[in-house]
């Protein structure tokens, strides 16, 4: 059977140390002074509720994977067979190609032509680039077509600050609207409000244990840099996923099993949210020959 992630690409600055997939230019790694920051996956196993994955072009979910274009019904192929939905975009299954791979950086592109449901041709380029206390992500988007098109884009990294237990984890987020999580129902988000008040609070940090979350958060404030910052902290250690200004979601999922180790939690810079292609919320309008770029990443501090 062939690995399921395809070739894996280390990247290293000082002993800093991460790897990324062929297949979905996924992160699989990232560790400090031999300490991990994301929850691993081995090589040869699919990556487990979508970790690492970059997700394009759409994030989360599209309801029935149906939308309309230019007054045309698209029909997107179903992913997400027990709701009936397309999840996650079109690209975290292919392989990638390399583009460039040095010691410290890697770039990864990939075409979206003739995919059921995606009527305008794309290209994406992923490039991941490490220094010893910080790994950035960067996002291109290039409309390959001669029609205009919405476009959104996320990632799916599972975060740990070495062995602590994620119940032990404060999380911390500047978003000052909520879309809860409704259950099983075929579109699982209720709309968006704000979350003064409520459970869903997390602009002073709240510790995790406890806490069960697969809930957009929206309304995000950004810090003096001009970036989103969703921190974990354990202890003396924080670790910062921050976002660039058009990553106006954040998406935190804590499932009950990951890896082995109990509970995860997903942090997910998205720049529109769920169903988006059908709302219109956020998408990047991009038109013909155009690009759009953007950055995340994560650093230790």
């Amino acid at each position: 059977m062939a690995n399921p992630t395809g070739q894996q690409f280390e990247i290293t600055r000082g002993n800093a140390r991460a790897v990324v997939t062929e297949i979905g230019a996924g992160l699989r790694l990232f560790e400090v002074g031999g300490v991990p920051y994301v929850e691993e996956f081995a090589a040869d196993e699919k990556p487990p509720k979508g970790a690492g994955q970059v997700l394009l072009p759409w994030p989360n979910r599209t309801k029935g994977g149906q939308w309309v274009y230019q007054g045309e019904k698209q029909q997107l192929e179903i992913t997400e067979e027990a709701r009936g939905n397309a999840i996650h975009g079109l690209t975290r299954h292919k392989e990638w190609e390399l583009l460039e791979h040095a010691e410290s950086s890697i770039t990864l592109c990939v075409d979206i032509d003739g995919e059921p449901g995606w009527p305008v041709p794309l290209r994406a380029v992923t490039t991941y680039e490490i220094a010893p206390r910080e790994l950035t992500i960067t996002h291109e988007i290039r409309n390959e077509g001669d029609s205009p098109i919405g476009v959104g884009l996320g990632t799916h990294p599972y975060f740990r600050i070495g062995d602590a237990p994620t119940d032990e984890l404060t999380l911390t987020l500047p978003a000052t609207r909520v879309r809860p999580y409704l259950g099983d129902e075929q579109m699982p988000y209720d709309t968006e409000r704000d979350v003064e008040g409520t459970e869903y609070d997390f602009r002073g940090g709240q510790v995790l244990a406890g806490v069960d979350l697969d809930t957009a958060f929206g309304g995000l404030t950004a810090g003096e840099d001009g970036r989103h910052h969703h921190t974990l902290t354990h202890g003396e250690t924080t670790l910062d996923v921050w976002a660039g200004p058009d990553f106006k979601w954040v998406q935190v999922f804590t499932p009950a099993e990951l890896v082995g180790r109990g509970r995860g939690i997903a942090i997910e810079p998205m720049t529109c949210p769920a169903d988006a292609l059908n709302t219109g919320t956020d998408l990047i309008e991009l038109e013909p020959g155009t690009s759009w770029s953007g950055s995340w990443g994560i650093r230790l501090g």
